[in-house]
């Protein structure tokens, strides 16, 4: 599959999962409205971790496809993963007041038993930041890949001269 495909396919698989645990999350919405509530409150975020997810298929397929040497799989991929479920689950967070994902009340409840009232009263306090910090991490990692890529594709057009 060509790299821009396999991005596309695959950054929208992640706003279908994202959106799926949203509508699993929220039994007390239809999933139209439980959609258009995650949309008004998190659409940079929604978009964003699609984007980001695909741009960093699309440059491991490229410098697949163009031969390059990167050591993409543990730290781009595993830093991606991270950046994306920390996203995922403090984006949550802001979706509760709304009426949404009323399964990440029962979780946000159990938070002050695992990680104390204090760190608890930060993440939910500052739960969309750290949902767009999370975010930034996701193109982060993509930026890095992009210059490693960038990087080893001139090493190999000066091999070749």
């Amino acid at each position: 599959m060509k790299p821009i495909k396999k991005a596309v396919l695959v950054g929208g698989i992640t706003i279908v999962i994202y959106l799926s645990v949203v509508i699993v999350t929220t039994p007390a919405l239809a999933p139209l409205d439980t959609i258009n509530a995650a949309f008004q409150l998190n659409s940079i975020v929604i978009i964003g971790m699609g984007m980001g997810i695909g741009l960093q298929i699309f440059l491991s397929e490229k410098s697949k496809m163009l031969g390059c040497r990167l050591d993409l799989k543990k730290k781009a991929f595993g830093g991606n993963s991270g950046g994306a479920a920390a996203t995922s689950f403090f984006s949550f967070f802001s979706l509760v007041p709304m009426g949404c994902c009323g399964w990440w009340l029962y979780a946000l409840s159990l938070l002050p038993g695992i990680v104390g009232t204090g760190v608890s009263v930060v993440l939910i306090e500052h739960s969309q930041t750290l949902s767009y910090l999370g975010l930034a991490t996701i193109f982060g990692f993509s930026g890095i890949t992009a210059y490693k890529l960038r990087r080893e594709i001139r090493l190999q057009k000066l091999q070749t001269l």
